[in-house]
Parts: structure tokens; C-alpha cells; sequence
């Protein structure tokens, strides 16, 4: 069908209001006025954001209780190899770390609890997160005697970050056609 210069100008203009209304609905999915417990994403979203709260918290706690922090026994930093002094600052380091993951995970239980409209920006914040692991883990490499879980672990993270950020973004509409 051949179109006149009108039509097909009206037609431009008609995308450019309908990418608009979704560029601002995504906005507003990402950054709502206000949150609250609403939830229009993609069902699987919300059980792929419990999960990466259950294992952010399970995380947090390990390098916090973990008499090494996790540093020897899972991310095989050779502890036994420094000084008493470095190894104690590693530990410790180790055991702040899970602090901030144990303030993030509770951040994302209650997000998850009472304000389900924060997902998608959690989701983004993971994926900002994990990104910048794996970046200063290849600029500023940890010494361990074997490549620790948590470099695997955050690639999926990363990866199941993305997937739930993209589904919390799909509207209900969206999924029920």
C-alpha cells in the first residue's frame, strides 16, 4: 500500500508519542513517584529477585560469621601465607563486606515484603553492582590459589539480573497476551 507524504509523516509522529509514552512508563516503572506493594512485571521476576535475596543474605552472613570471612575456606585467598597483621586486615575486610551485603539483602526482603514497586530498580541496582565486581576483579585482581565462587557466581548474578530486570519491566498486558 502506497503511503502519502502525510500519512507516512502522521505515522512517524504517531511512533515517536507511543515511544515516548513507553520510554516515560519504563521511567516511571524504574523511578515511581512514590513505592508501594504494586507490581505489574512478569510473575517470574519476583521469584528470580526472592532467590538472589535469599542468596545475597546467605552470602552476607558467611563472610560475616565464617571465622576467616570466607576469605581461605571458600574464596581461597592463601591466608596462611601473610602476616598475622594483613591477614587479620583481610578477614576483616571480608567480615565489612558482608555487613554491606546483609544491609542490601535486607533492603531487597523488604522490597521484596511491602514495596514491590522497587524491583526494577533494585534490579537495576544488582546489575550496576555486579558489573563493577567483575570490573575491579579484572582491574584489581584478589590473589587466591583457585578462581573463588563468587567470580562464577557473579557473572549469574549479573546475567539473572538482566533477565529480571527485563521482566519486571513487562507490563501484565503484556504477559496475559
Amino acid at each position: 500500500m502506497h503511503q502519502t507524504p502525510t500519512l507516512r509523516l502522521m505515522h512517524q509522529k504517531l511512533k515517536l508519542i507511543l515511544a515516548d509514552i513507553h520510554g516515560r512508563h519504563m521511567r516511571n516503572r524504574l523511578l515511581p513517584s512514590s513505592f508501594d506493594n504494586n507490581f505489574d512485571g512478569h510473575p517470574a521476576s519476583l521469584w528470580l529477585f526472592g532467590l538472589i535475596t535469599t542468596v545475597t543474605l546467605g552470602r552476607s552472613l558467611t563472610h560475616i560469621f565464617l571465622p576467616d570471612g570466607g576469605a581461605q575456606s571458600i574464596a581461597t585467598v592463601p591466608l596462611t601465607q601473610y602476616s598475622s597483621g594483613a591477614e587479620s586486615s583481610v578477614i576483616s575486610v571480608f567480615a565489612l563486606w558482608g555487613l554491606s551485603q546483609l544491609l542490601i539483602a535486607i533492603v531487597m526482603l523488604i522490597a521484596a515484603l511491602r514495596y514491590r514497586s522497587m524491583i526494577p530498580l533494585l534490579y537495576l541496582f544488582l546489575i550496576g553492582e555486579y558489573a563493577g565486581r567483575i570490573c575491579i576483579g579484572i582491574f584489581k585482581p584478589l590473589e587466591t590459589l583457585q578462581t573463588p565462587p563468587g567470580a562464577t557466581g557473579s557473572l549469574v548474578i549479573l546475567g539473572a539480573s538482566l533477565v529480571g530486570l527485563l521482566l519486571s519491566l513487562r507490563t501484565s498486558d503484556v504477559v496475559k497476551n
